[in-house]
């Protein structure tokens, strides 16, 4: 496993964890961020979860009569897609633009990810 992590790393790309609970993929993961003292975000896909809890959103500012961004967790160097696969289709597809393309829209800005920008996504084979 770790193998792959830091291949994943080396190569720029990005690396899916499989295995049933309790092989510590989730340590593993941050440990490795840990280790390399970089940005970490972990992300918890539920079925629930929309595109805009990963990515981001446009907030109305009533005061000043525009909107701000507010950047989501995938604005991270080491993102954590925890149980990738309890996510809805369109949230996949969000977090799918952002590895291939290495940028997200918000709104109507386009943001570059940061480098490195590796994602690494764990599910269980059993579900």
């Amino acid at each position: 496993m770790l193998e792959g992590l830091l291949l994943g790393l080396l190569t720029g790309g990005h690396v899916l964890l499989e295995g049933v609970p309790g092989l510590a993929k989730t340590l593993a993961v941050q440990t490795l961020a840990g280790v390399l003292d970089t940005g970490f975000q972990r992300i918890q896909f539920t079925p629930d979860l929309l595109p805009a809890d990963i990515i981001g959103t446009t907030i109305y500012q009533h005061e000043t009569g525009s909107f701000t961004v507010k950047k989501g967790p995938i604005f991270s160097n080491i993102v954590l897609a925890d149980e990738i696969n309890r996510a809805p289709a369109k949230v996949q597809s969000a977090l799918l633009e952002a590895m291939q393309e290495r940028q997200v829209t918000i709104g109507q800005e386009t943001f570059a990810m940061d480098d490195p920008f590796l994602v690494l996504a764990t599910q269980n084979p059993i579900e």
